[in-house]
């Protein structure tokens, strides 16, 4: 798609940078609840901000021309860049797919089989500078050769900005799969910026990042948006999430486009999210012994001198750690610390726990104890897990696969099981969607359809990665007291990673800090 250069025959002022007047999209699907009518001007810069399911994607998937119009296109003018197509101007990242083609394969293997790496793996670097070398051999053909020559220059002064920002030289001799979700993020980031693009679409790009990385991004983007001519487009589900920079926000309600307007102004009017104070009834097993308290003594996991290398990559640096019934954990550190890592052994995933001193649920790795007997105490639940969950199948049906410990694998609950998973949706506000196709839902909705899975089970023990990864206010609300009315119960144990200390419960007891890994031990 062309950018158009006069916008004086649809309406618009000389300084639109994309305009929509009555947009209707084609497919019914894809449609708002009206007409989209939109001006995003010179200088402006936009946070699209809404609930889960409000409409932001479609929003953006209109605005990007991923869904076409049925009567009126969307108008770009993108000068001053000389690019004349959308797609060299126009660069839009969900972090959905961390490693874009290759992901589903890549995520497999950074969970499970990072002891197996085939020798043809390729580096952050060398995938960087590929994709690099790409995108620069099909810079505009329509401009003369001293204009591509000035976009390279102006290409290359952005990446070794982005090399300093992200401290690339140290990432970019990674193997792709051992890079960290924060690393990934970077990864990504560097990616669409380093191609000078005159608009930047990011959906929520602050979540699963720690303090220090978020702040580099916005610095980053703030300096970007001051000295370039770059328009960035955030979609954000949480209004806290709202950087400075931003000067306009694109309220989405319902499928409905309201007005824009200053992010003063909004946020000067927002209202904080409502508190929940009605309780919640969760529908929980009960047995003989349920008023039974916590036993202080009983060690659910016990690790003793643990560490994870790769060759010569430490993954997780040594470690002492005793998990006692009825305790709370928050696990934190920076990105690349291990979180990850030290999760896959306490779920029993890691292969390389065989090779330490690890006691899970009483019996020591490699014992004889299989993998199934450890699982069914945990419900899990991580920002990567969608990735597991790639067909067509009913909401319903990923849920109950809670109840049989597997991931990626689908048998039809049984009607008493389809029950237990209708009461937990319903806890968490999902039961309408129980028959909808999971790949239908939008980001927040498999969240917390992946959230009821890791609960439907009323599990012993409750890993939470980054369980308010993607959600709204009010969700984040939500699923803040199903934790806490959940761990007063006795014999329930937690281990939560958050990277945002207002996500953790009041409930937590215990705090687990790891450091920065080491390339070399």
């Amino acid at each position: 798609m062309e950018a158009e250069k006069d916008f004086s025959g649809n309406g618009m002022g000389e300084r639109t940078v994309i305009g929509i007047k009555n947009g209707v999209a084609r497919h019914p699907l894809w449609r708002m609840k009206e007409p989209i009518n939109l001006e995003i001007k010179r200088g402006e810069q936009v946070a699209v901000v809404g609930d889960n399911a409000a409409g932001k994607s479609r929003l953006i998937e209109v605005l990007t021309g991923h869904y076409p119009l049925l009567l009126n296109e969307v108008h770009y003018d993108f000068s001053p860049s000389r690019l004349r197509l959308a797609s060299e101007n126009m660069k839009y990242i969900t972090f959905r797919d961390s490693y874009g083609e290759q992901d589903g394969a890549y995520y497999y293997q950074q969970r499970w089989n990072q002891h197996d790496i085939a020798d043809d793996m390729p580096t952050a670097g060398a995938l960087l500078q590929d994709f690099y070398a790409k995108a620069d051999a099909t810079i505009g053909h329509s401009l003369s050769a001293e204009e591509r020559e000035q976009e390279q220059m102006r290409r290359n002064a952005v990446r070794e900005k982005l090399s300093e920002i992200f401290h690339l030289t140290a990432l970019s001799s990674k193997l792709i799969i051992s890079l960290s979700s924060g690393e990934l993020r970077k990864f990504q980031l560097a990616k669409a910026l380093g191609t000078n693009p005159r608009v930047l679409i990011l959906d929520n790009p602050f979540i699963g990042l720690d303090a220090s990385t978020r702040e580099e991004l916005r610095l980053l983007l703030s300096t970007l948006t001051c000295e370039t001519d770059l328009l960035v487009i955030l979609i954000l589900s949480k209004r806290s999430d709202i950087p400075d920079f931003i000067t306009h926000v694109l309220p989405v309600d319902g499928l409905h486009l309201l007005p824009k307007m200053t992010r003063e102004a909004y946020l000067h009017g927002m209202k904080d999210a409502e508190e929940m104070t009605e309780e919640l009834m969760l529908p929980l097993q009960t047995s003989n012994d349920e008023q039974l308290e916590s036993s202080p003594e009983k060690t659910l996991l016990h690790f003793r001198n643990v560490s994870i290398r790769y060759g010569e990559r430490t993954i997780l640096q040594p470690l002492d750690w005793t998990v006692r019934e009825g305790e709370r954990w928050a696990l934190s550190g920076p990105n690349g610390s291990g979180k990850s890592t030290l999760l896959s052994l306490v779920c029993a995933d890691n292969p390389q726990a065989y090779a330490c001193d690890i006691e899970l649920f009483g019996h020591r790795r490699g014992s004889g104890e299989s993998i199934w007997e450890i699982k069914r105490h945990i419900g899990y639940v991580s920002p990567e897990m969608h990735r597991a969950y790639l067909k067509d199948i009913p909401a319903i049906d990923v849920v109950a696969s809670g109840l049989r410990d597997t991931v990626g694998l689908y048998v039809r609950p049984k009607p008493e099981q389809r029950q237990t998973c209708i009461d937990w949706m319903n806890v968490f506000g999902i039961s309408a969607l129980a028959d909808t196709s999971f790949l239908h839902l939008s980001s927040g909705e498999q969240r917390l359809c992946l959230l009821a899975r890791a609960f439907v089970k009323d599990p012993d023990l409750l890993i939470l990665d980054e369980p308010l990864h993607g959600l709204d206010d009010r969700n984040c609300s939500l699923v803040k007291q199903i934790i806490e009315q959940f761990c007063l119960r006795p014999k329930k144990t937690l281990i939560m990673v958050t990277h945002y200390e207002e996500e953790l419960p009041r409930c937590i007891t215990h705090r687990l800090t790891l450091k920065a890994s080491s390339e070399k031990g």
